[in-house]
């Protein structure tokens, strides 16, 4: 199998206000951010493209115009047929200290799908069990 949910842990370095898409610009705290995502297709394809240089790819998603200024640090796949992405972004929003309001989430009804943390979290307090 080769579907499931995906979060990415970034590390944004310095204070930034960067442009979103049609979010238009927004600000960001130094820190740690965590995205939520999913993959119903190809979950290695979709993770090795957010982890390839800002420079080699088109600019398609709102997490590839943060990436632009953030690195990701660390990545924890879930391996699922289930459409579990909202549950494991909501179990991300309670252990974060503020979500990104309305970033990718155009497609679901989460308030978002980035979330700040002022201290480097581990993802394993992520894990979900599909």
């Amino acid at each position: 199998m080769n579907k499931g949910v995906y979060c990415l842990l970034i590390d944004l370095k310095e204070p930034k206000k960067i442009k979103i898409g049609c979010l238009g610009h927004m600000s960001f705290k130094r820190g740690y951010y965590c995205y939520v995502g999913s993959a119903l297709n190809n979950l290695e394809k979709r993770v090795e493209r957010h982890l390839k240089n800002p420079k080699d790819k088109k600019t398609r998603w709102h997490i590839d115009y943060f990436l632009k200024h953030a690195k990701i640090i660390d990545v924890m796949k879930i391996l699922t047929n289930k459409k579990t992405e909202c549950l494991v972004n909501n179990r991300v929003r309670k252990l974060s200290d503020e979500i990104i309001t309305n970033f990718g989430s155009s497609d679901c009804r989460c308030k978002g799908h980035l979330h700040y943390f002022k201290k480097r979290p581990s993802l394993r307090l992520l894990d979900y069990k599909a």
